[in-house]
């Protein structure tokens, strides 16, 4: 009988989308097909330790978090220990206990920006999603922009600035973002996703108290001129050769789509797929692979896009790689609507993760002499 493997989803984090991970991983944990994995959940506090459970394979996050029975472990940047290790009371490293893979449902800060995703890589242990320097440009909305320009891909007319410039002088950056985008706009911090922190200003004054809340969650802010479109996601699947689901709308409760909307109240719905004519639903798939391969995408992304009223103008608006999977969450809806239900969906996932560390290894790590072919 073939080896069960044994794969470690990560939730929680230092983040502000902290409680939209624990519920990814209750997702995931209960759709993962227990006969070919045997699951290790780890938490990780809001202050950074890292817990795992004696009942690791049948745990809830939840229970997880509230578990009596926590052991505290880590991963640490040594290929030899296979993954997880385990510290005693003392917080002294006891045995290893390895793992196949690694899924990472870690939204935001510490978790999709490229933090975690390095440590992975020293550790040598095969990891979903995107590697590190997709999941850093994936998350800095700045990085993001200036590489889909390079792609060509058709943006939101944006200006962004460090939180010390708008501390400096608040006045300087409201007349020049006035001047440049107009009103009504919206206002993000930098890095950060599930439209935390995010605010739609219709006047300076708005403006002003929209800016102030994005510095509360980063160093960096954006204004982007507000779009009166149509919001459309794709889903996008694979490494090399990746493919793009059928395209899905949100058709939102609230003034936007924001934390509330998404999270607690939930008044906005979905229409999966979307109704769109078959040459934008093509344009949308096609931009939504550009992108992903834009910022080196591997395993998995969401690419949000705007479709434009009355001109059916594609404007895409960012890429997540590390997408929600939560019981509502247009990531695995996607998939649904394209064939791939979720428990195949978390396979192919982890198959992913595996063959991408197959092929990282090929790398050499020293200088060895070229063979010259006689």
């Amino acid at each position: 009988m073939k080896r069960k493997l044994r794969v470690g989803v990560i939730f929680g984090g230092r983040s502000g989308e902290h409680e939209v991970s624990l519920r990814s991983a209750e997702s995931v944990i209960n759709a993962i097909d227990k006969t070919r994995y045997d699951v290790v959940p780890i938490a990780i506090t809001t202050e950074g330790r890292w817990l795992t459970s004696g009942d690791a394979a049948a745990l809830l996050p939840a229970a997880v978090m509230a578990s009596n029975s926590h052991r505290q472990v880590a991963i640490i940047g040594d290929p030899t220990r296979h993954g997880l290790t385990r510290l005693d009371e003392r917080e002294h490293v006891v045995p290893s206990e390895p793992l196949d893979a690694i899924f990472p449902v870690l939204h935001g800060t510490y978790g999709e920006d490229g933090t975690i995703q390095g440590l992975f890589e020293m550790a040598g242990v095969p990891y979903v999603g995107c590697g590190v320097l997709a999941s850093a440009t994936g998350m800095d909305k700045i990085a993001m922009k200036q590489l889909f320009e390079r792609a060509g891909l058709e943006l939101i007319d944006y200006d962004w600035f460090p939180r010390s410039e708008w501390e400096k002088n608040r006045d300087a950056v409201i007349k020049r973002v006035s001047r440049l985008l107009g009103f009504p706009v919206f206002v993000k911090p930098a890095n950060l996703g599930s439209s935390v922190g995010i605010s739609k200003a219709a006047n300076k004054l708005e403006l002003c108290d929209a800016i102030d809340d994005a510095a509360r969650y980063d160093r960096k802010v954006v204004v982007e001129r507000a779009v009166n479109g149509r919001e459309i996601e794709v889903s996008i699947l694979g490494n090399e050769n990746p493919i793009a689901s059928l395209p899905g709308e949100i058709i939102t409760g609230h003034e936007f789509y924001d934390y509330e909307d998404k999270y607690i109240d939930t008044t906005s719905r979905t229409e999966v797929p979307a109704k769109l004519p078959k040459k934008i639903i093509s344009r949308i798939q096609r931009d939504a692979i550009r992108a992903f391969q834009a910022i080196d995408g591997s395993g998995l992304a969401r690419v949000d896009f705007f479709v434009e009223r009355g001109t059916n103008r594609v404007i895409i608006n960012e890429i997540n790689t590390m997408p929600g999977f939560t019981s509502i969450s247009m990531y695995p809806k996607l998939w649904e609507a394209s064939g791939i239900p979720y428990s195949d969906l978390i396979d192919r996932l982890i198959q992913l993760a595996i063959e991408r560390h197959a092929d990282k290894s090929r790398n050499l790590t020293s200088y060895q002499p070229r063979q010259m072919k006689k």
